[in-house]
């Protein structure tokens, strides 16, 4: 039954990554952050950023390179800021401007913006954006 059920479909998506769910202040989102890649995210305090190769969710897409300047808005629930950019120009492969909004997280000194890639059945990585906590 196990295996018949595995077939039709997964049951869970690719699960974030370590870290608590966190509250930002703006002042702590205005940073240079960070993927594994070595891609950049700067945020400046007047609302606006400049992106070198940060890696960012759109749709179904794999995970995507994405470069430019654009702007950024911070919401909030009780327990988890996030945070949504907007690129001054489209993604050349998907004509987007605005990928999925990334999640924030501590661990330990280590604050992360991640959101979830592609299609879940796949296990694609999470794009994850890392900066030192202050």
């Amino acid at each position: 039954m196990a295996l018949a059920l595995t077939a039709c479909g997964r049951f869970t998506v690719m699960p974030p990554p370590e870290g608590e769910p966190v509250v930002l202040k703006p002042a702590e989102l205005a940073s240079t952050w960070t993927d594994a890649d070595g891609g950049t995210l700067t945020l400046k305090q007047d609302g606006t950023f400049i992106a070198d190769k940060i890696s960012v969710a759109v749709g179904w897409y794999d995970g995507l390179a994405w470069s430019g300047t654009g702007t950024w808005e911070q919401g909030s629930n009780k327990k988890q800021s996030f945070l949504g950019v907007s690129f001054d120009a489209a993604h050349p492969e998907t004509g987007e401007r605005e990928p999925e909004p990334y999640a924030a997280l501590r661990q330990g000194k280590v604050l992360k913006l991640w959101a979830a890639v592609g299609d879940p059945d796949n296990d694609y990585p999470n794009c994850v954006l890392t900066s030192p906590a202050s």
